[in-house]
């Protein structure tokens, strides 16, 4: 989880001096994308750069960065949260994909943010860095840089820094990106020295006895700062002793030490010191620290002793040392108590990790290399990291591990298996689940004090081999697997039992059995909840909500959906679910709003899923998002939308469905149906002489194809051939429940009797299918029906249907600016080719002639590289032609071009 402390701005000051002369130079101006605050320590850069933030009207996002941010996930991370934190919505997705992305692919995940910033930063959204001197990766400086340079307009970043960082600042300059404010503007003015010392640390001193500190001090606040305070910050102190302040680094060291720390009551100097080793303090981490219960009244002493300790919140709970204060007193614990430092450290991360703030906890460990400790921490935690969509870092830190410690852990052997398995590395998980069994087996027979725990890493090893299984097609060996693991559970000690039922849930969707498979995920969401995994409960309830949707039950759908969100908000505060999870939560509503005909709200759950489609992602949820896609383009009446989302979801099944752990939906009845919207009849004609319903293993899908094989047969005039197709249809959807299916099934067979002129019973077929659609609150399928259906909708009186159902059903056709589905024309002739242009094909070879390289082709379809390849393909073999130029010559010889 994400430490929401660090977004938190230093609560302001009203004491403290107004910089109106830089404040000039930090406002904002066309063009302008970055600020830079560049100084030494204690020259009141945070405090400048609070004060600016003061000035903004829009968003306003704080991130304070510190030396276990300089990584680069943990970094983008953090630069997630902080906008979220500021009140930027929907940033879900983004944080999801910085947390599933590989480390040498952030780029586009950082698109995916930008993308994000560009369609959030119209009223203006400002974020602070600061302390990023902490940040020394090349890595994460290459990619700020590639952030800051596709920076939307009304974006505002500054940054806070001890040094200029490695950033083409000069570049920026010039361009008229960035303004700096360096050391020698940041000194203090003779005059805010003196407003400074008078007002914020109420000395009264006459305009000589000023000016020779700030000459002393040279403009340096914190030098200032401590000479006042070592003083005593009293009106009445002595003001002889005032002296030169500090001049150095080392020197404001000593002079922390013997003026400051050395002047303290002993209680407040042993606190100080003993809660050195802590970046973010609070009453129960000091009381732990310390050992002791006396923290808040301390910690409020030192608030009101303006003793460098910053609040990070309005209610007096959590603070900091100013950076200079914390870094004097850790140096003089080193030189003073080093054996103290350790238990200090270990103190603190004990009261991280009861805490629930592992990752922070692993962090510290990390940095220590404590590789005992974490070999622990990661056994003991892993997880529900790993179910909570961490498996990358988990990975990362198994990697850190001595060489040997892994495989010599049967759980962390484990944990690493689970995390190939959730970053679809399936290569990589064979050869170490046969190592893994070696090793259990061998203990088993030797009687090994943990034999136990060997027997229920067995039924671990079994579930992630009965997903395996699933991805090779062998559903029989699947479902075998989990249920075993199912019998085996009550006597392990691991809690299995949200992702076995999740899996038998995705053998019982796989073979069609929907109300086994709706049991067993709302078993795999309720015990999930109690074993705290999220992705088992987001991934179960996405697919139980995608399932209650296509059985006819949106309301049930939606506060499926709802009710795990609800779940997850109360949790987890900070949700990142994995890309895969979102996926199925996302499509699902989709489908929901689109069928409602809320079309707005179905395309807010579309747009996160589509920087996914650009990054690269696991290949079921690319298949998945761009059939929702195409369900929605449809919806539209955009065909040739819903043919480019098609094209490219068949084109991943080909390469890679091999990797899919479930059917995909039926992607070529839903191009048909699109075939049909354009006209293309002939194209349509062919998929219906070339399919096989028996293929699918989904019963949904295999009435998907015969009920789009209907519209086929009726478009084309043979409405006689479609009944046969329809009545065995009725009667399984009926037995079946599959009730939003059974509600199309009447339509079509409406359509086929009214196009054999037998319109009573069409009538009355329409009438059971719009009485069963009343019932579920189902309006847009009858939209993407037939003209017919359309007209024969708008002949009924409203008031032969109970309720307002009808009315507002009519109200939706006719505000629709979707055109009928029917076709009344064929496609325009394309004479002198061996076959026509496909829609795409023609689409394609346009962009082809305005000079478009293969991926801006690509980028302007929104498809993958290799759809494109397809269809160029296609193009050449249909011209009969080897190259680019031929093929627009022959385009124009056929008049195809302009």
């Amino acid at each position: 989880m994400l430490l929401t402390t660090k977004f938190l701005r230093p609560a302001s000051d009203r004491n403290a001096v107004p910089r109106e002369r830089l404040l000039r130079t930090l406002q904002s101006r066309a063009g302008k994308r970055l600020n830079l605050i560049i100084g030494p320590a204690g020259y009141g850069k945070t405090t400048l750069a609070n004060q600016w933030c003061t000035q903004q009207t829009g968003a306003v996002g704080w991130l304070s960065l510190d030396a276990n941010d300089d990584e680069p996930r943990r970094f983008w991370q953090y630069m997630a949260g902080a906008l979220s934190h500021a009140g930027l919505a929907d940033l879900d997705d983004c944080q999801s994909l910085f947390s599933q992305a590989d480390t040498h692919d952030f780029e586009g995940a950082i698109s995916g943010l930008i993308n994000h910033l560009v369609a959030h930063t119209r009223e203006g959204v400002s974020l602070v860095l600061d302390d990023y001197h902490q940040i020394q990766s090349p890595v994460i400086h290459r990619q700020l840089t590639y952030f800051i340079d596709y920076l939307p307009p009304g974006m505002d970043l500054v940054i806070v820094s001890r040094s200029e960082p490695e950033l083409p600042v000069a570049r920026w300059r010039v361009r008229q990106w960035a303004d700096t404010i360096e050391p020698q503007l940041l000194a203090f003015s003779e005059d805010e020295a003196r407003r400074f010392l008078s007002e914020f640390m109420a000395l009264e001193l006459d305009p000589a006895e000023s000016r020779r500190i700030w000459q002393n001090a040279e403009g340096w606040v914190a030098a200032m700062q401590l000479s006042a305070i070592a003083a005593g910050t009293a009106s009445q102190a002595p003001r002889e002793t005032i002296g030169r302040p500090p001049s150095s680094s080392r020197e404001l060291n000593e002079y922390i030490i013997g003026e400051i720390l050395n002047q303290q009551p002993a209680e407040v100097r042993d606190f100080l010191l003993d809660t050195a080793c802590c970046l973010r303090l609070n009453a129960s981490l000091c009381n732990h620290v310390r050992q002791a219960t006396d923290s808040q009244s301390l910690l409020e002493r030192l608030s009101r002793s303006n003793l460098f300790l910053v609040p990070l919140d309005s209610r007096d709970q959590w603070f900091r040392y100013h950076d200079l204060f914390r870094e004097a007193l850790f140096t003089r614990l080193q030189q003073t108590a080093p054996e103290r430092i350790e238990p200090l450290q270990a103190r603190a991360i004990d009261w991280l990790l009861d805490n629930d703030d592992i990752q922070e906890a692993i962090a510290q460990l990390v940095q220590r290399r404590d590789w005992p400790w974490l070999e622990r921490v990661l056994a003991e935690h892993g997880n529900h990291l790993i179910h909570g969509g961490f498996h990358l870092p988990v990975l990362e830190w198994l990697d850190k591990l001595p060489s040997g410690a892994v495989e010599a852990n049967p759980r962390l052997s484990m944990l690493q298996i689970w995390g190939h398995f959730f970053a679809n590395r399936l290569d990589a998980i064979e050869p170490r689940l046969e190592q893994l069994e070696n090793r259990l087996d061998r203990r088993v027979a030797d009687a090994h004090p943990d034999a136990e725990g060997a027997l229920g890493l067995h039924s671990e090893i079994a579930l992630i081999r009965g997903h395996l299984a699933r991805t090779r097609a062998d559903h029989d060996s699947a479902a075998d697997l989990t249920r075993q693991v199912l019998r085996d559970i009550d006597h392990t000690q691991i809690p299995l039992k949200s992702v076995t039922y999740y899996g038998i849930g995705l053998d019982c969707f796989g073979r069609g059995d929907l109300p086994a498979a709706e049991d067993a995920l709302a078993s795999a969401v309720s015990y999930g909840q109690l074993e705290r995994k999220a992705s088992t409960v987001l991934s179960s309830g996405g697919l139980l909500a995608w399932i209650r949707f296509h059985r006819g039950h949106i309301d049930l759908a939606l506060e499926s959906c709802r009710a795990v969100r609800r779940w997850i908000d109360q949790h987890y505060t900070d949700p990142r679910q994995p890309t895969l999870i979102s996926c199925w939560q996302n499509c699902a509503l989709i489908e929901i709003h689109r069928e409602r005909g809320e079309l707005e709200h179905a395309e807010g759950y579309l747009k996160p899923l589509l920087s996914h489609l650009e990054t690269g992602t696991e290949p079921g949820q690319h298949i998945i998002i761009q059939y929702a896609r195409a369900r929605l383009a449809f919806t539209r009446g955009d065909f040739a939308g819903a043919l480019t989302a098609l094209d490219d979801a068949r084109n991943m099944l080909a390469q890679r469905g091999d990797r899919i752990l479930f059917e995909p939906p039926n992607l070529e009845a839903m191009t048909a149906r699109a075939q049909l919207g354009l006209s293309e009849l002939d194209a349509a004609q062919r998929w219906l002489e070339r399919r096989d319903a028996g293929r699918y293993r989904n019963p949904l899908n295999a009435e998907q194809d015969n009920m789009t094989a209907a519209r086929v047969l009726i478009a084309l005039g043979r409405p006689a051939e479609a009944l046969p197709l329809l009545a065995p249809l009725r009667l399984s959807t009926e037995q079946g429940q599959h009730h939003k299916h059974l509600i199309e099934v009447l339509t079509i067979y409406a359509d086929a009797l009214a196009a054999e002129d037998k319109m009573a019973e069409a009538s009355a077929m329409l009438a059971e299918a719009l009485r069963r659609a009343a019932r579920q609150g189902l309006y847009r399928l009858f939209v993407e029906e037939s003209a017919r259906i359309r007209r024969m909708i708008r002949a009924l009186d409203p008031d032969t249907m109970p309720g307002n159902f009808l009315s507002g059903l009519q109200a939706l056709l006719d505000a629709s600016d979707a055109p009928a589905s029917e076709p009344s024309i064929r496609s325009a002739p394309q004479p002198g080719l061996v076959e026509p242009l496909s829609s795409r094909e023609i689409e394609v070879l346009g962009l082809i002639n305005e000079g478009l390289a293969n991926k801006d082709i690509a980028q302007r379809m929104q498809v993958a590289n290799a759809t494109v390849k397809a269809h160029i393909r296609n193009l050449y073999s249909k011209l009969q032609v080897k190259s680019r130029t031929e093929a627009l010559a022959r385009a124009r010889q056929l008049a195809l071009l302009q």
